[in-house]
């Protein structure tokens, strides 16, 4: 008993070391300029450097360049530096042609005249009909397009980017048309320090015109437009006018700035764009899943103080083997509920990356909740769920060795290397046939192969390295003794009931722990595929804890009816029945797609349903992990509450 509370104490002591050392770590990580956090001041006149992003779409999925597009483009084409997540997201941020100047308004700059040939005339008809949008960046603010709702009091949403252009019928005609959007009506806000003079831009916004320009003569440098013309003051207000986006047509592509004085702050700029509307229905979801858990865990405190206490009570009292022989429930397979489970390598891998997913998504959901992974750090979260993820690797190797070898393995190093390469080996290659899905759609989504190379050197070179030091410390460690002795010769267990089926109890499981979550589900999917800001970490936390402790019990209550029935076959069963709720969320997903979405591409649909696979895949072994070790950490605590003659 000493030692196993000893190896206890050692692995507890040892996990919070490596985890206070990992946190010291990313602390000091923090501690560096991140570009585009700091506040930058303007003076009256400064140039304002004006970016373009990619062009993207929620009908299709696929990102492109900007200048994939011939819109306007500089002498020069200058790549902005982009950190791992941006890439990942497809992110392509570059220069641009537009010239401002801080405060100084200007009215129907002429940004370029373009004549259309028949591929570009139809790349941009293709690019209008899927509805795609052009993003800009500002001083690391996204451009976006103010909508004002119909009913009154109610606040401004605000939509990233703006569209290439709209489909339109003219007056009288049944033929459907395609007009660009090449006037853009700017409006920068500012927020000035009246001691300094100095100003930090706190708003970038965009109304996009279709205007079919006029001039007089032949166009040159001096070319004054009659359709805008900032001498006569005459501006573009409306596109009663459109420009139709046809072969050997040409279009002349101008822009307005507007500079408006705010008093938002710069560090509340960002409030706007993160508005939250329908903080009611997150309320909601936080309600219904604590329900589930109270009920839940009134059914564990029944079982934990009323059953099991009258149970042990019971069983602690036999003293004559008249008495022993007529034991029925739980008890009676205490010389088999610890004997190894068949395929318990595999087993042991899934528990070992269950702990590296959970650490991974613990710290980073502490550091979204403090504020470190703001929108304003563009590809922040998934450059810190990728290192994290790397570097939680020790803590998978640890979790896996210990348990293989109270199962009395040998082999460490097979399973370790297992460990660090069956999870990240299957979505490696899923993403790589989804990237390669991308490269034919010739898309700026698809991986460079650079940072697909960088990806397997963070794999190979950093995380298994790591999980091999977990591994190898972990076993290093006295084996976990179990409670009781194991019978050598198995117990054979008795008929079951219908509702005792495993497939059944399994797929049983899965359905409250999706229950606690798939309200907030619903938004996170909407912030992934409908192109929007999720920044609800707050609520999302809370959830993330609900689920954990949800997870927990319902494994913990199926577990002793399945005791109870005298299956001492709990190991696979209890990381099966509260992953199953994997299983309810790509059929949640498959649901969203068919009701929410408008994806209509073959190679779109492919590669939402592929993602959403690597999703689930994830939320398997995540919740799977903890289903097993509250399982675990109840027998054993049941079964050396008993004693055993």
């Amino acid at each position: 008993m000493e030692s196993r509370s000893r190896s206890i104490n050692e692995s507890t002591s040892f996990i919070m070391i490596s985890a206070i050392i990992f946190l010291s770590l990313l602390r000091t990580s923090h501690c560096f300029y991140l570009p585009g956090v700091a506040p930058e001041d303007f003076q009256k006149g400064d140039p304002l450097k004006v970016k373009v992003n990619k062009l993207t779409s929620i009908k299709t999925q696929l990102p492109y360049s900007y200048y994939s597009l011939p819109f306007c483009p500089p002498p020069k084409i200058v790549d902005s530096a982009e950190n791992l997540g941006e890439v990942l997201r497809g992110d392509r941020i570059e220069n641009s042609r537009y010239e401002f100047k801080m405060r100084e308004p200007q009215m129907c700059s002429v940004l370029c005249r373009v004549k259309l040939d028949a591929k570009a005339a139809k790349q941009f008809k293709e690019k209008i009909d899927d509805e795609y949008r052009v993003n800009m960046i500002l001083d690391n603010l996204p451009l976006v397009v103010p909508i004002r709702r119909q009913d009154q009091g109610s606040p401004t949403v605000y939509q990233l980017g703006y569209h290439v252009g709209v489909k339109g019928q003219y007056t009288g005609s049944k033929e459907e048309n395609f007009f660009i959007h090449n006037h853009l009506a700017f409006t920068v806000k500012y927020h000035r320090d009246p001691l300094t003079e100095s100003a930090r831009i706190v708003g970038f916004e965009v109304k996009p015109y279709s205007i079919k320009h006029e001039y007089e003569g032949k166009w040159g440098e001096n070319t004054r437009l009659t359709t805008c013309d900032p001498h006569t003051k005459r501006t573009v207000v409306n596109s009663n006018t459109p420009q139709e986006v046809e072969a050997n047509k040409e279009i002349i592509f101008t822009y307005d700035v507007e500079y408006q004085e705010s008093d938002v702050k710069w560090a509340s700029r960002w409030d706007a764009y993160l508005l939250m509307s329908d903080d009611q229905i997150h309320w909601f979801s936080i309600v219904n899943s604590l329900m589930i858990v109270l009920f839940l865990s009134g059914m564990v405190a029944m079982i934990m103080l009323r059953t099991l206490y009258r149970d042990i009570s019971k069983y602690n009292e036999l003293e004559t083997l008249e008495e022993a022989q007529e034991e029925t429930g739980w008890k009676l397979v205490h010389g088999d509920v610890f004997r190894p489970p068949s395929n318990s390598d595999l087993l042991c891998v899934y528990v070992g990356t269950g702990v590296q997913f959970l650490g991974m998504v613990l710290v980073t959901m502490i550091f979204a909740v403090l504020g470190f992974l703001s929108p304003s750090n563009r590809g922040g979260l998934m450059t810190a769920m990728l290192l994290l993820w790397v570097f939680m690797g020790i803590f998978a190797g640890y979790a896996s060795s210990r348990l293989y070898k109270m199962f009395k393995g040998s082999e460490w190093k097979k399973v370790t290397l297992r460990t660090a390469s069956l999870f990240p080996g299957i979505v490696f290659a899923i993403f790589f046939v989804l990237n390669a899905l991308i490269w034919g759609q010739k898309s700026s989504g698809a991986v460079p192969f650079g940072t697909m190379f960088a990806l397997v050197v963070l794999w190979f070179g950093i995380s298994v390295p790591l999980v091999f030091v977990g591994g190898y410390i972990g076993f290093k460690k006295p084996a976990i003794e179990d409670p009781v002795k194991t019978n050598k010769i198995p117990r054979q267990i008795p008929e079951q009931a219908w509702y005792m089926n495993p497939v059944f109890s399994v797929l049983i499981g899965g359905i409250l722990p999706f229950g606690a979550v798939f309200i907030e589900l619903f938004f996170i999917l909407t912030s992934i595929w409908l192109n929007q800001f999720y920044y609800i970490f707050g609520f999302l936390f809370l959830v993330f804890i609900i689920l954990l402790i949800t997870c927990a019990e319902i494994t913990i209550v199926l577990c002793y009816f399945q005791l109870c029935s005298e299956d001492y076959l709990w190991w696979w069963r209890s990381y099966l029945t509260s992953g199953s709720s994997a299983l309810y969320l790509f059929l949640y997903a498959t649901f969203y797609f068919f009701t929410k979405l408008e994806i209509t591409k073959l190679v779109s649909g492919l590669l939402y349903f592929g993602y959403m696979l690597i999703a689930s895949y994830a939320f398997f072994v995540l919740t799977g992990t903890i289903g097993f070790y509250a399982c675990f950490w109840f027998t054993r605590l049941i079964y050396s509450s008993v004693k055993i003659d």
